[in-house]
This record gives structure tokens, sequence and C-alpha cells, in this order.
């Protein structure tokens, strides 16, 4: 075929699948062949994949609760989570009918569900809660060490689980205002010699590509981590169009 990428998007972490339903759309991709399902597993509303390191991300962070959530919008908790088996069987079924599935992970931004689950891996060390709305939210990962080797111990489990070339590190939507209001976020920033708070998320992203690029992966992410010029491990998926 002329494009090699004939894909589609999956958004489980606004709004959790069950893994039959994933394998329907992976049914209906396949009739129309479609090889390659973007897979978006992480965000401010939801964090969907166990990592075995890090129970919380799911435990906490896998669920959201507001006056009208749950089925019945009664306040239940709505949520859920793909266990590492269930998600193993959801590649195979993958793979059989030739799709490639690559997970997305969000950072540095849309992180709000691991800072929940992980206060400390956020700017400020509150716990703001799992997001129960829409729209673009200030919650960013810091920039310690600490939280870079969340970074490389998240990555460990994704590509253990997923076999694909691409893994998606996101980078869209990442408000800097934290970062800008954190003195410890500015000291590293000037530590690393970067201009500003742009050039500190381009740093972010490559530390996640050059730690897939170590394991004979690929990183990938929106567009808008061109804005600090691009790191050199990234492919780029616009979202944006031509501007």
């Amino acid at each position: 075929p002329r494009l090699s990428w004939r894909g589609a998007m999956l958004d489980s972490a606004r709004h959790f699948q069950t893994p039959d339903a994933i394998r329907a759309l992976l049914d209906a991709m396949a009739a129309l062949k479609l090889n390659t399902l973007h897979w978006h597993l992480t965000d401010d509303q939801g964090w969907r994949l166990e990592i075995r390191r890090y129970p919380r991300l799911t435990a906490v962070g896998g669920w959201r609760r507001s006056p009208v959530s749950g089925p019945r919008g009664d306040g239940a908790p709505y949520g859920g989570f793909y266990s590492q088996a269930e998600v193993r069987a959801i590649v195979a079924y993958a793979a059989a009918r030739h799709i490639t599935i690559v997970p997305e992970i969000e950072m540095p931004g849309h992180a709000r569900a691991a800072i929940a689950a992980y206060p400390e891996l956020g700017v400020t060390g509150r716990d703001p809660g799992v997001a129960t709305d829409y729209g673009v939210l200030p919650w960013l990962y810091n920039v310690d060490d600490h939280t870079m080797q969340f970074v490389r111990d998240v990555l460990d489990e994704v590509m253990e689980l997923f076999p694909s070339t691409f893994i998606h590190l996101g980078g869209d939507e990442a408000i800097k205002d934290q970062w800008r209001a954190s003195p410890a976020v500015q000291a590293r920033l000037h530590a690393l010699g970067l201009r500003d708070e742009e050039q500190l998320e381009s740093w972010f992203i490559e530390q996640g590509g050059r730690y897939l690029a170590a394991h004979g992966r690929r990183m990938i992410g929106w567009d808008e981590i061109l804005r600090g010029g691009l790191p050199p491990s990234a492919s780029v998926m616009s979202w944006h169009g031509v501007d």
C-alpha cells in the first residue's frame, strides 16, 4: 500500500473501554486494512496501564470521582485499568491481524492522574486529585532526578509489553506556569544551560527519547515538542497541521 502507517487512535484515558471493546475495534481495523493503533493510555483524567513498580498509578490514578461520575451519574468512582496480562493478550490479538499497537504515555503535561498517585512527581508536591473535567490543565511533571528515574522505570515496563518500534511520549499542551513559578525548576533549567521552558520541555522529552533509542526503540511526540527545538531522537506527529 502507498501509506505504510494506516492508523486509528483510541483514547482510553478519558473513557475506559473493556478489552472486548478494543478487540472489536481491532477487528474493524483489520477489515479496513488499517495497521496501526495509537493507544492513548495516560492523561489528567486517568492512568490505564498497570506498572508493577508503581502500583498507585492505577490504584489511585485509574479512578476519578465527581458528583456526576459513574455509569449512572450518581457520584460512583469511574475508571479502570488494563493489567499487564490483558495488555499482552490485546497486543497479541492485534499482531495476529497485522496491527501494531503504539502506546502513548503522556509527558511532561497531561500528568495529573500520575501526580495524584505520586505527588512528589509534580512540581508543587501537592495531590491535585485525578481530574474530573476536561480542558488543558496546568499540572506538569517535575524535572528532578527522581522524576526522570520514574520515566525510565515506566518506559522499561512499556517496552516489555509493546514490541512496536515507536513509543509515543506525548509532549502536547504542557502549560509552563508551574515550571516558571518553581525556584527548583528554574535552577535546573539554568544548570542545564537552557534558554527557556520550551527548551526544557524538549530536554525532558529527549531524555525519554534517548532512553528508548538505547533500547532499540524510537520516540514519537506531538508537534509542540518542536517549539524548544526538535529533540534529536524525535519523530513528530502533527495535530496542528502545517502551522
